[in-house]
């Protein structure tokens, strides 16, 4: 196996993509020291060939080139970021050194490799023309992660009249299930890693970690979006995903930072400056909070057998083993904030055990209550929002004996006051005026309702 001298790989080469109009698949290429590596994106067929072939589209692709290059990047982690045949602009290069500063956050954090304000992103100066915006029809591309989250979105997208077509990049599992349920024919993107990544990655010498998986996975759905007439793309983050886990390196590192609102922000406008204005990005979940968002949920029994936010099954299993571990935070925290919206029997029948009366989880929930230790590296939601929510399972008969509800009550109580509790419990069901969700959109959005 080919090792590398990381003192001396000094820069990773983003190289120019390319598209195959014939085939539908994309190329992406990166050199990292003696090290080149090859992905692919495999579009399905009946794509816009006039889309394909825009400037647009070009651009596009070269963003795409950038973000998906950090699973690449991150194997020796160099302070350079070239892109010689790549020409962007001053917008594009601060972009592409934010997904590679703060989408790498945790990485940098668990590895103790200090790049804050450190890494530059070298590439030619593009100074011609904003592309023309392309006519795209009015309707959205949905990506859905089998979770509770996107699913949400199904249910106010549909209550909105808002038309949507379900994406998923590689989808197993609880995403086919899901859209299965949903009954939308979507649009699959196959992605393909290049195999000596992966290998590399469990290798003495070579770096791993956590990567923009959000950022990555919404570039895939910009361009899909302009090859199959989307002018919109939902996303599902709730506003908790902008709260970060640690301070390092003198900043906060975000385990969900490529989901939060200042990222939502930046690709946003990337995106629309690449296509002319033609494409909309936002969250439609972005007002609320998860324990709104599980309220919004347990509505319905629609996807109760067939969904699942556990990421734990995802990596070791490619969601095609059980639906939950019921072992990690993910499934704590969900299951937790589920507990005061559903009845008892129906929340063990979705995940098979009662995750709050079993001593073993102690930990794990005093993490995620904010009692011991840090947040967990985990798309939870907020430290206090789950304090709140295991303090207000205490004055409900059907869990208040609950061995994790009995042991952690005092505590809670101790750390953060009844009143205080009480407060950020009501918090929680009310809608923050921070989202990017266009006026129209968000005049038919009823949360109440879907």
């Amino acid at each position: 196996m080919a090792q590398i001298d990381r003192v001396n790989t000094s820069e990773f080469c983003v190289n120019a993509p390319a598209f195959d109009t014939e085939t539908g698949r994309a190329h992406f290429t990166y050199v990292l020291g003696d090290l080149r590596f090859e992905e692919t994106l495999a579009f399905p067929a009946g794509f816009d060939l006039a889309a394909a072939s825009s400037p647009a589209f070009a651009k596009l692709l070269d963003l795409a080139a950038i973000v998906l290059g950090v699973s690449y990047f991150k194997l020796a982690a160099p302070f350079r970021v070239c892109a010689p045949d790549l020409a962007l602009t001053g917008a594009e290069k601060a972009f592409a050194t934010d997904v590679y500063e703060n989408g790498l956050g945790e990485f940098y954090a668990r590895n103790n490799l200090q790049r804050f304000g450190r890494l530059s992103v070298i590439a030619p100066d593009d100074v011609g023309e904003q592309p023309a915006a392309p006519h795209l029809p009015h309707r959205a591309l949905l990506p859905i992660g089998g979770g509770k989250d996107s699913l949400v979105s199904v249910q106010l997208l549909e209550a909105a009249g808002q038309p949507f077509t379900p994406f998923a990049v590689n989808p197993k599992g609880p995403i086919l299930s899901s859209i299965g349920r949903i009954g939308i024919d979507p649009v699959f993107v196959e992605r393909r890693l290049d195999p000596l990544m992966i290998e590399l990655g469990q290798a003495p010498g070579y770096f791993n970690g956590h990567v923009p998986a959000t950022a990555i996975n919404s570039m895939i759905a910009a361009l899909a979006a302009l090859l199959f007439g989307h002018d919109t793309i939902v996303m599902s983050n709730e506003r908790s995903a902008s709260e970060g886990n640690v301070e390092f390196d003198g900043r906060i590192a975000n385990h969900q930072y490529s989901k939060s609102l200042d990222f939502e922000r930046r690709i946003g406008d990337a995106i629309a400056a690449a296509t002319g204005g033609a494409t909309r990005y936002f969250s439609v979940l972005r007002p609320y909070s998860e324990a709104r968002i599980a309220r919004m949920f347990a509505r319905s029994r629609r996807f109760d057998d067939v969904f699942s936010s556990c990421n734990r099954n995802f990596r070791l299993a490619g969601h095609d083993g059980p639906l939950w571990c019921g072992e990690c935070p993910k499934c704590h925290f969900v299951f937790l904030i589920f507990a005061p919206e559903m009845d008892r029997k129906r929340l063990i029948s979705i995940f098979g055990h009662d995750l709050l009366d079993r001593p073993e989880n102690e930990a794990s929930f005093r993490e995620l209550t904010g009692l011991a230790g840090q947040k967990p590296w985990e798309c939870v939601g907020e430290i206090l929002e789950a304090a709140a929510s295991l303090h207000v399972l205490a004055s409900r008969d059907e869990w208040k004996d609950d061995a994790i509800v009995a042991a952690l009550r005092p505590e809670l109580l101790a750390q953060y006051g009844e009143d205080r509790l009480a407060a950020a419990y009501r918090d929680l069901f009310v809608d923050s005026p921070d989202h990017l969700i266009p006026p129209e959109l968000q005049a038919k959005v009823n949360p109440d309702a879907a």
